[in-house]
């Protein structure tokens, strides 16, 4: 595993209102005094100056690419995650560049570490929480972070409901979050405008305050619907500056949903029959135009459901024994028992396509098919 560029004590960490760096390198975590952990990165410093490479010599990419395994890191998220070819390919390209970066830096060739927080702007279920895990775990294995691990939080995380009860809140959930990535999940909710008095203000301070001090140790996922993204940047501009990287997850095609329903059925050991198939694809085609429609978050839903009517079809039959294939195959009844056929919309809570957030509090469970 390469040495993390981040290189401060866990004591340092343990605060987000320290400092930053002092002439390029970060603070001595016992207030000036070495700690063992100091000097330990200190020595490491040394040792990798003392390893240059000369002018004339060469870096073999592929030996790079293998050491610091990314390639297995992208083959995972394309495994996971149908379609979104143009995510991927963003997180391809900051792969590649970090791993660049690498290699110019045995070469002693430095440069100020790029600014890798981001914002995922798309509908519910479009994969942004699996992209954020997954670029957490490249960039531990590429040295950027020291863990590698994901922490979610909402506004409820962070924003606390009287006077001194944020501050403790957000600091809590960056701390626990240092040397990983930080997702934050309906950002725009930190920010009321309608409300003076509310505290989602002091939470966004420190997090900007976090992001420009920290940024070697913690990287921050904005997340949320475009247009309410858009607001929320323009209404703070320093959280706007600081993001560098903005990501559009696009709303998934039927055909797309229904290669997400086959890996999801062969996960949970089912499958579909003729029947059951043709069924289901007519059920995504009308579930897609209807309210609260979740990508693939519908689906793993609409699975659920029919899951329920497949076991109570089996116990229903009166056959005293059933078979492997009975227990792990969807039937037609399944899915055409669904309200999506018999009502259409109003099988499902009045709304906007997508579930905009703005009518959470008359949303119902996402349990419609």
């Amino acid at each position: 595993m390469p040495t993390p560029r981040s290189s401060r004590s866990a004591n340092a960490m343990a605060d987000p209102d320290r400092g930053g760096a002092v002439n390029g390198r970060p603070p001595r975590s016992g207030f000036g005094m070495p700690t063992a952990a100091d000097l330990r990165r200190e020595a490491e410093e040394a040792e990798e100056a003392a390893r240059v490479l000369p002018e004339d010599a060469v870096v073999d990419l592929a030996q790079l690419r293998a050491a610091t395994g990314t390639d297995d890191v992208l083959a995972a998220l394309d495994r996971e995650l149908v379609g979104l070819t143009s995510v991927k390919e963003r997180i391809s390209e900051l792969a590649a560049l970090l791993l660049i970066d690498r290699a110019r830096e045995k070469f002693g060739i430095t440069a100020p570490q790029p600014n890798l927080h981001m914002s995922f702007t798309g509908s519910p279920g479009t994969g942004k929480t699996t992209v954020a895990l997954r670029m957490a775990e490249l960039l531990h294995r590429l040295g950027y972070l020291r863990k590698g691990h994901l922490v979610t939080a909402t506004r409820d995380d962070l924003v606390g409901q009287y006077v001194g009860h944020t501050a403790p809140k957000t600091k809590e959930v960056v701390k626990r979050a240092m040397g990983g990535v930080l997702f934050i999940d309906e950002a725009y909710y930190l920010y009321k405008v309608d409300n003076e008095r509310d505290y989602g203000g002091e939470a966004i301070e420190i997090l900007l305050q976090v992001m420009e001090n920290h940024r070697d140790d913690l990287v921050v996922v904005l997340a949320g619907y475009a247009d309410r993204m858009d607001t929320f940047f323009q209404a703070n501009p320093g959280m706007s500056s600081r993001i560098a990287h903005h990501i559009t997850f696009p709303d998934y095609s039927v055909g797309e949903l229904a290669e997400i329903a086959d890996l999801m059925t062969a996960d949970i050991g089912y499958r579909f029959s003729p029947q059951a198939r043709e069924t289901f694809a007519g059920y995504l085609e009308q579930r897609v135009s209807q309210p609260w429609f979740a990508n693939a978050r519908s689906v793993r839903n609409a699975l659920e459901r029919a899951r329920l009517r497949h076991a109570r079809r089996l116990l229903e039959a009166g056959d005293a024994v059933v078979g492997r294939d009975a227990l792990t195959t969807f039937e037609h009844d399944d899915f055409a028992g669904s309200r999506v056929f018999a009502g259409g919309a109003a099988a499902v809570a009045r709304g906007p396509k997508g579930g905009d957030p703005a009518n959470r509090a008359v949303r119902p469970p996402e349990s419609g098919p």
